[in-house]
Parts: structure tokens; sequence; C-alpha cells
């Protein structure tokens, strides 16, 4: 089994790759949004959103990693200034890694400009309804950017299958092949 977590700032392509990846991989795609989606209309972006969130990831991931799944591709953003999100990462990779899978980090990082564009993508709005709201959408991307780090630190992750792409300038489906043919998958 093969877990790959696909993560980066909100709007640099996480989805998009992964939707790519899955196509050439066979893995099954389970992106952040797939959870929110699914309560901000009971909840709003409430505290009880993420708790269920989080709850429903983590019984999602025990079933993947108890299943005969070839594996999972997972998308995040990452607060790496918040150890919450680094538990959180350690807890999930622990998940898959006592069942013997394989784990695979993907960072992506894109320049501002290009993550505004992408944050109003058809493509984007049609997967994300959250993100609708444009001028909400955008500002909570420009918040977040100032109130976290993003994107790792050089040496930062320590793992053996770790990648860090700057998918500024390449298409998810140009990212999508880097990625598998890096980690052969």
């Amino acid at each position: 089994m093969k877990f790959v977590l696909i993560f980066g700032p909100q709007a640099v392509g996480k989805m998009t790759v992964g939707q790519e990846l899955a196509k050439v991989t066979g893995l099954k795609l389970f992106h952040n949004h797939m959870t929110i989606e699914l309560l901000e209309p009971l909840f709003g972006f409430s505290p009880e959103l993420w708790k269920l969130s989080t709850s429903f990831r983590k019984e999602i991931f025990k079933t993947v990693a108890e299943s005969e799944a070839e594996g999972l591709v997972f998308t995040y953003v990452w607060a790496f200034d918040e150890q919450e999100d680094w538990d959180f990462v350690d807890q999930t990779c622990e998940i898959f890694e006592s069942r013997g899978a394989d784990i695979y980090f993907v960072e992506l990082e894109a320049d501002i400009d290009e993550r505004l564009g992408r944050n109003k993508s058809p493509h984007r709005l049609a997967h994300k309804p959250t993100k609708r709201n444009v001028e909400w959408s955008e500002n909570e991307l420009k918040e977040s950017m100032e109130k976290y780090r993003l994107n790792t630190n050089p040496g930062e992750i320590k793992r053996e299958n770790y990648i860090k792409i700057n998918n500024t300038k390449l298409s998810a489906s140009e990212v999508a092949r880097l990625i598998a043919d890096k980690f052969k998958l």
C-alpha cells in the first residue's frame, strides 16, 4: 500500500495534481475539501466542523489502511508553525505505516500571483463550493500567508520519500508525472 501526502498552501494545485496523480497511478484521491464541503453547510467554519472533519478523516484513513486498496492520495494545508498539524500528519502516517504502507511526501509551492489566479479557476470552484465566494477565499488565502508558514524550510522534512516542486509554471499533469516517476508509482 502507498500513502501519498500532497501538501502546500491554498490554491497551489494540490487537488488538481492529486486528480492527475490518481489517473496516472490508479490510487484513490481523498482531497481535504471532501470533508469540509460535507460539514460546512451544517456547521460553518466552526470548531465543530474541524473536530468532525479530523475524526472523519482518521476513520477513512484507518479503513483504507486496513483494506486491500493499492493506496491513497491525500491533500492537506500544513501549517508548519502549528504543532497540531505536525501531530495530525504524524498520526496519519502512523495509521498507514502500522499496516506496512510506503509513505510519500509531495510539497507544492507556487508564486502568489499564480495562486490567486488558480483560486478563481472554474475547476477549483466546481469542486470546492466554499471557495465560490472568491473575495472571501482570496482574503483567507492572503491572511493565512501572514498567519502561518505553509511551506517548509530547507531540511525540515526528514522523510526519505519527499519531493518539493515549484509548480508555478507546470501543468498538473506534468507535476503528476514528475511525482510518479520520482517515486516509481
